[in-house]
């Protein structure tokens, strides 16, 4: 897709066009995993060390390769399996330092974790560390990044905004996943991707979707420092708040987070999911996931947020929190 399709062809090309969304029946359970840092960086050649990327391979050498583990991802993954969820998203940062060889390692463990059809993936600050080929990184995940429908011929910023339809939900993604100068990790969406998004909202809404949108940097204050913040925040808001959503996930801040968007359809939660990688320590919570499980009652939406945590003692994801909130959407009868 280039810059100049509109997001009417992602949506007649995406399971056949954009059909008005099946009745919300039962429950409906979304898997929220973020910030896995899954890939690992034995073995880096240091000729691939170059610019930010040194600075990177030094904070996985001395501290995130203690922080990450892979024992506490393998125990997510089991937990989350466990639970049966009808689809999992990941809101990014799921490599290091974003080496070609950690996509490709990335790409064999979503394949273990699910197809495509299963699995949602947006990339997050770590996954565009520095500047590189797309055919060397995101071209690796593409099927489980694209659109319903799109074969992502184009360059990977017109991957986003993504749309996926599953069940009841509109899973938008958005990539805020740009390079930074060295200890910098903040983002941008930028005017091109917001266009698009206003078209997709307006819809997705129009065909009774619960939208979903998805994207790694906190799009809501007070959630990161100006380090780490999403640079144009406030227009993204202004976006939403106009057009609205149902529901608004990141991740980035590897912690829980619940916040809330007022919009002109009512108020939006924005919940933010901790790393599911992490052993927990002085710097980070335990690693942990989150349940969404949508419901219907009379015609407005219910959904169930459960926080599932990692046990240092037993190795184990257990319960942590869960909480019931009504989300700003008239079912049609």
């Amino acid at each position: 897709m280039n810059s100049t399709q509109s997001v009417k062809d992602v949506a007649d090309r995406a399971q056949g066009g954009l059909r008005p969304a099946p009745s919300l029946e039962g429950v409906y359970v979304l898997g929220h995993l973020s910030d896995p840092h899954l890939s690992t960086l034995e073995g880096v050649r240091p000729g691939e060390l170059v610019n930010k990327r040194v600075l990177g391979y030094l904070s996985w050498l001395r501290r995130r390769r203690f922080e990450h583990l892979p024992g506490v991802l393998a125990s997510a993954v089991q937990d989350l399996r466990s639970m049966d969820p009808d689809h999992i998203v990941i809101t990014g940062d799921l490599t290091h330092i974003g080496l070609p060889g950690e996509f490709v390692q990335v790409r064999a463990w979503l394949e273990r974790l699910g197809p495509p059809r299963d699995v949602t993936v947006i990339p997050g600050n770590h996954d565009a560390y520095v500047r590189a080929s797309a055919r060397q990184t995101l071209t690796h995940w593409l099927p489980y990044l694209a659109s319903d429908g799109m074969q992502g011929d184009g360059p990977p910023d017109a991957l986003f905004p993504s749309l996926r339809l599953r069940g009841p939900l509109a899973l938008i993604g958005l990539s805020s996943a740009v390079p930074t100068a060295p200890f910098l990790a903040s983002g941008a969406v930028g005017q091109v991707q917001m266009a698009r998004l206003e078209e997709i909202l307006r819809r997705t809404a129009e065909q009774g979707y619960i939208r979903v949108v998805m994207i790694h940097h906190p799009p809501v204050p007070d959630v990161v420092g100006v380090r780490k913040h999403l640079r144009d925040a406030p227009a993204l808001r202004s976006v939403l708040e106009r057009l609205g959503a149902e529901l608004i996930l990141h991740g980035h801040a590897h912690a829980f987070s619940l916040k809330s968007l007022n919009t002109a359809r009512g108020r939006v939660p924005v919940i933010g999911a901790p790393s599911a990688s992490a052993r927990g320590g002085s710097l980070h919570p335990a690693g942990g996931y989150h349940l969404y499980r949508f419901s219907r009652v009379g015609r407005r939406v219910e959904m169930e947020v459960a926080c599932r945590s990692y046990a240092p003692a037993t190795g184990r994801f257990t319960a942590a929190a869960t909480r019931t909130l009504e989300l700003p959407l008239s079912l049609r009868s």
